[in-house]
């Protein structure tokens, strides 16, 4: 079923019907898009019981200690929200059609420069269904056509939700062939990514693997999201009861996300207070500690259970569970050195009561988002008050951070004349 048996040829015929099909949406009026919003958050609601059988079979399929069934599982509560959240994006602005430029040119030309959408954008993802609506909704809300590529993981999943998207776009008189879910046949991606007639822009979504494999081998144009290394730096003027805080909360509150943390930096001067104030709470959600030489010694000290010493690779590493490492450094300089080299350039903090040294931080830290005295579980389009995303880019072009509706749009110059010639 996964597979369904496609040859190539078949696919890219399918991928051409939704290149065909892109036309249309691109030039639908924001009323139409809307209800195809406003329908599908209503199916949600209503084939919750069915979205939660399928989600099931998933999750059985998943080893217990697989740290991603978090990410694939779905709650009555996480499919009211997303419900929740495709309606507030259906009552978004329409980021395409909007004029962003209009002038006369001395040659009489009338002269506009427009957002139109980007075409057919393809995402790559792992484990997590909701991706699949907040592709759907942001897609359909900037006018562009998609094309999904979930992990086998999340089949079930995923095929009943692409069945609800279906319903919806019927609902609105638009074809289904606008949001297409691939089959997950390992080749598939291949065609995918070199589908340069019918593909604007794939954009993966996932481990750092998946992100350099889309990267090497990519013919389309691509946006990276995903990959989270992210720090912490606890300064030495940190107060200490706030960075236990700003720490556990960006470690356990959901540490299979891409902005959780993976590594903790601490001044020396405070590393012995702030681990033993640390070592309970992350004592009490089992996290596995890979911890520098002088920071074992505390931690051993205080009888820190889950403790290991750490090896290079444990820098570095997008941990995605309980688990994070620790490495005591002399000064900022230390730190932000320790940053440059292992950072994903996706979510960074700083722990501190010194406004100059947390300005320089946050000017010479190279990310997507610079945090002072705050967890870095905030980097998330939707707390940023731009509603659901598609990921959080970690590259500088087109789109950095929360990569959300508006973003999904470019330009087009239009020229309106009466006769001009060069």
């Amino acid at each position: 079923m996964m597979g369904m048996g496609l040859s190539e040829q078949q696919l890219l015929k399918q991928f051409a019907a939704t290149r065909q099909a892109s036309t249309g949406l691109a030039m639908a009026s924001t009323e139409r898009k809307q209800v195809v919003l406003q329908t599908l958050a209503s199916l949600l609601e209503q084939n919750s019981t069915q979205i939660l059988a399928a989600n099931q079979l998933d999750m059985e399929a998943m080893a217990l200690e697989n740290p991603m069934r978090d990410r694939l599982l779905l709650t009555s509560h996480r499919i009211q929200d997303l419900a929740n959240s495709v309606r507030e994006v259906a009552l978004l602005p329409d980021p395409s059609g909007q004029v962003l430029l209009q002038k006369t040119l001395s040659n009489g030309l009338d002269l506009q420069k427009i957002a139109v959408p980007l075409g057919v954008v393809g995402v790559i993802y792992e484990s997590r269904p909701n991706v699949t609506i907040d592709v759907a909704a942001l897609c359909v809300r900037s006018g562009n056509a998609a094309v999904l590529r979930g992990g086998s993981d999340a089949w079930h999943t995923n095929h009943i939700l692409v069945s609800l998207i279906h319903q919806a776009l019927q609902k609105a008189e638009f074809p289904t062939d606008l949001v297409r879910l691939m089959p997950t046949d390992r080749e598939h991606v291949q065609t995918l990514l070199t589908a340069v007639r019918f593909i604007d822009v794939i954009i993966p979504r996932g481990s750092d693997a998946l992100i350099q494999r889309v990267r090497r081998e990519s013919l389309v144009p691509t946006i990276e999201t995903g990959a989270g290394v992210c720090h912490t730096y606890v300064a030495e003027s940190a107060e200490l009861n706030m960075a236990v805080d700003i720490v556990v909360n960006a470690k356990v509150s959901r540490p299979s996300v891409c902005n959780s943390l993976d590594t903790i930096l601490v001044h020396r001067t405070q590393a012995k207070d702030f681990l033993q104030a640390l070592a309970p709470p992350l004592k009490a959600f089992h996290v596995a500690i890979f911890a520098d030489s002088e920071s074992f010694s505390i931690l051993t000290d205080v009888g820190y259970p889950t403790l290991h010493k750490a090896q290079a690779s444990d820098f570095g590493r997008e941990y995605l569970d309980y688990a994070c490492s620790v490495k005591i450094v002399n000064d900022l300089a230390e730190a932000l050195g320790h940053i440059q080299t292992y950072s994903s350039r996706h979510s960074e903090a700083i722990v501190t009561s010194d406004a100059a040294e947390a300005e320089f931080y946050l000017q010479a830290v190279d990310a997507a988002a610079v945090y002072w005295n705050a967890s870095t579980r905030f980097t998330d389009g939707g707390v940023f008050d731009l509603g659901a995303e598609i990921g959080i880019s970690t590259q500088k072009l087109h789109a950095r951070g929360p990569f959300a509706l508006e973003k999904l749009v470019t330009e087009k110059w239009i020229l309106k004349g009466q006769g001009q010639i060069r």
